[in-house]
């Protein structure tokens, strides 16, 4: 069961993001990742000023990525990411991401983020007041993000 309700936003598929085949670029769901664990992370109450003032924070240790269905030029898609699990240093984030036009997803995946201290690079527990953020974090009590 995941520690973290998904914050949930809509974007939309700008010209930038579409590579020589037509459709989005691999890359930009990447970004697009980052983009959702950011926004869920500062609507948490932990946004990366909080963290580097405390000294420590996340960083990526691992991404997979699930390319599932094209996205075209001007669609409009609906993005969700969740925190699944947190234990000792590690914690495991999930994302999809839906085309509006027709429900269907077109990508989805997940990251492993590894908690550390930003001066030695060495890893570090979760604090326990960060994994309760998560789990006490409501997306009704904050305004849906939108962004693109």
């Amino acid at each position: 069961m995941a520690i973290s309700k998904a914050l949930e936003f809509e974007r939309r598929v700008t010209p930038e993001e579409i590579d020589s085949l037509g459709h989005v670029n691999n890359l930009v769901y990447l970004n697009w990742f980052l983009e959702a664990a950011t926004a869920h992370s500062r609507a948490a109450g932990w946004g990366m000023e909080r963290m580097l003032a405390m000294g420590e924070g996340w960083v990526v240790r691992r991404h997979e990525i699930d390319y599932l269905l094209p996205l075209k030029p001007e669609e409009t898609v609906l993005m969700r990411t969740w925190v699944e699990t947190a234990e000792r240093a590690c914690s495991e984030r999930h994302y999809e991401i839906y085309r509006r036009s027709d429900g269907k997803m077109v990508c989805c995946g997940r990251t492993m983020w590894v908690w550390i201290n930003y001066k030695t690079g060495r890893p570090q527990r979760i604090p326990q007041e960060v994994v309760q953020a998560f789990s006490a974090w409501d997306p009704g009590s904050s305004s849906r993000e939108k962004t693109g």
